[in-house]
């Protein structure tokens, strides 16, 4: 066999069996990201955010958004918008919005919208990143609507959901619509409990989450494990916002090798990264998801190269 034939087939085979779907905001620098980042170790791409921006259901656009569109379809990566976010689902204002183009008045109009949209900016699909409280009684509807939309364009409809934040409000019928989902296995604990410190993503967690969604029904090969690029600090390192991976292993050599570093800070290391492959491998799960990408190591620090590597085990 042709050696390029090879790598194209190897290539192949991984995009049909595991995938690996990784988050990328479009608040950073795109760019300067967009052109850095390692698309042969990605099957999916879903930029986040965008969101409805007045009544009628218009979307956002960032206009860097193109350039990640332009590079994943260059190297054969498969490219979705995500719209919500935890943000605009804790949004007073933004869920009020959501709920109204949701409802059965105004839902056929915001379908037809979004599938406009996503045609219009050559994406292959659509993420649905509701989340908690923007979870109401209007989404199963809702899901079902885009899934006989975008379904016939030959469009993917996938969703970010989290077992403890909204996913008990989530119909079992709602899951059959979805391509695959995005089981958020992070934020079990954070700045909104410091007096709870510890690991906001463990093996343990993952486990549980992935035991959760297969009891819902959800077919292996459409679950996703999410995994963070980040970590959360307590006690003299907490804050409100997150550690991005790629800081901490330059500040604490330790952190490639260990999940609790600092004074307290916790993280997934590159062997905790390791086992969560093995744990998709070993129970035929369709993939890893990242939240996010722009937070990952260079080089042999590589949260991606290391995931990339042992899903091909």
């Amino acid at each position: 066999m042709k050696p390029l034939l090879f790598l194209l087939l190897t290539a192949a085979t991984l995009h049909a069996q595991t995938r690996i779907v990784a988050y990328v905001p479009n608040w950073i620098d795109l760019k300067t990201f967009a052109p850095q980042i390692d698309y042969a170790r990605l099957t999916h791409i879903n930029i986040a955010f965008e969101n409805p921006t007045d009544a009628k259901g218009a979307l956002s656009f960032h206009a860097e958004d193109d350039l990640l569109i332009t590079q994943a379809h260059a190297h054969g990566v498969k490219i979705l918008v995500s719209v919500g976010g935890g943000s605009a689902s804790e949004d007073k204002n933004k869920r009020a919005l959501w709920f109204d183009l949701i409802s059965s008045t105004k839902r056929a109009g915001f379908v037809a919208r979004l599938a406009e949209y996503v045609s219009a900016h050559n994406l292959d699909g659509l993420d649905i990143d509701l989340e908690g409280p923007a979870i109401n009684s209007d989404y199963g509807a809702f899901i079902a609507e885009l899934s006989a939309t975008l379904k016939p364009k030959g469009k993917l409809l996938t969703a970010a959901l989290s077992k403890g934040y909204g996913a008990k409000d989530v119909p079992d019928a709602a899951l059959a619509h979805f391509d695959f989902i995005n089981a958020m296995a992070y934020d079990a604990t954070g700045p909104w409990q410091p007096r709870k410190p510890g690991h906001h993503s463990s093996l343990e967690f993952a486990q549980a989450n992935v035991d959760y969604w297969l009891q819902r029904g959800l077919p292996k090969n459409k679950l996703i494990l999410g995994v963070p690029f980040y970590g959360w600090g307590f006690g003299k390192a907490f804050r409100d916002n997150e550690y991005r991976y790629a800081d901490l292993v330059k500040q604490y050599p330790d952190a490639t090798r260990a999940d609790q570093i600092g004074d307290t800070i916790w993280h997934n290391s590159l062997p905790t990264i390791q086992a969560k492959a093995k744990l998709v491998l070993d129970q035929a799960l369709g993939g890893i998801m990242i939240w996010s990408l722009d937070s990952d190591a260079q080089g042999e620090n590589s949260l991606l190269s290391a995931l990339h590597a042992a899903l091909q085990k």
